[in-house]
């Protein structure tokens, strides 16, 4: 099958849509024949192909099995997804993926590779709301976000260690029951021997020392890397003196926290609050 020129000018979206119609019509199926092949229905298909909803992952996986196209729509996927993503954002994930060892300092609210899919789908549409991001955007973030999430499942998973400011128990995300899942979901992972979650109670004021989140990953030629974000912006930091700078204040962070049984009893304790 010949190579097709996508126009770098279009959004992932619609080349994704401009891909599978052409894919459609060089076997000349109908929308109704691709759609039935596909696992779908035409009214779905007719979307995706005018850029009027999101592909999706499984579609992506299930147009290359039928259409015999490799990876294609699995890569255009996947630049569906990084379109919706803070700039910056996509470069720390491909980085986070291949990481040994992983460090964050959670504020404000759980970090994303520990969030339920409720817990993220109700940020995700808190933002449509006030209108920052597309409806598409927010399921293309929470999508997104799942398939991140497996690299805590894979065989050889990195080790995890979590400071999760007391906050962000006590701010209650997509109500009662989702939050309680959510810090149901932490104490499970807590369990787990490759993750380790500490808890930044409010007692430690001005010595908590970053204000904004961070993330430091260990990568696999042995060098380290840090990201932190702004509102507008995410940015990947190699230079190893900020690193170094940011590795000192995690270690600093780790002897004002809660030792990991206390850590633990904390959240135990905010989620039997929130169960009437």
């Amino acid at each position: 099958m010949n190579e097709t020129v996508l126009d770098d000018q279009s959004s992932p979206q619609v080349r994704f849509g401009e891909e599978l119609r052409r894919s459609r019509r060089a076997r000349r199926w109908s929308q109704v024949v691709a759609a039935e092949r596909l696992g779908y229905s035409p009214a779905h298909v007719s979307y995706v192909e005018r850029a009027k909803r999101s592909a999706t992952r499984p579609l992506a996986v299930k147009a290359d099995e039928v259409f015999e196209t490799g990876q294609k729509f699995y890569e255009l996927w996947r630049r569906c997804t990084r379109a919706a993503l803070l700039e910056g954002f996509a470069e720390f994930a491909d980085a986070e993926a291949r990481c040994r060892r992983l460090r964050t300092v959670g504020l404000v609210i759980v970090p994303g590779l520990f969030q339920t899919p409720a817990y993220a789908r109700a940020l995700a549409q808190a933002s449509v709301r006030r209108g920052a991001i597309s409806q598409a955007e927010a399921d293309e973030r929470t999508e997104y976000l799942a398939l991140r999430q497996e690299i805590l499942d894979q065989k050889t998973p990195p080790m995890v260690h979590a400071v999760i400011e007391e906050g962000a128990l006590l701010r209650t995300v997509g109500g009662l029951r989702v939050m309680a899942e959510q810090l149901r979901h932490l104490e499970d992972l807590a369990g787990r021997p490759n993750i380790t979650i500490q808890m930044a109670p409010f007692g430690i004021g001005e010595n908590l020392p970053f204000t904004l989140p961070v993330v430091l990953l260990n990568l696999p030629d042995h060098s380290v890397v840090g990201y932190a974000e702004s509102t507008a912006k995410g940015h990947l930091e190699r230079s190893r003196t900020t690193v170094a700078g940011w590795e000192r204040e995690y270690d600093q962070l780790l002897v004002e926290a809660l030792p990991t049984a206390a850590s633990l009893a904390l959240i135990r304790k905010v989620r039997k609050e929130l169960q009437p």
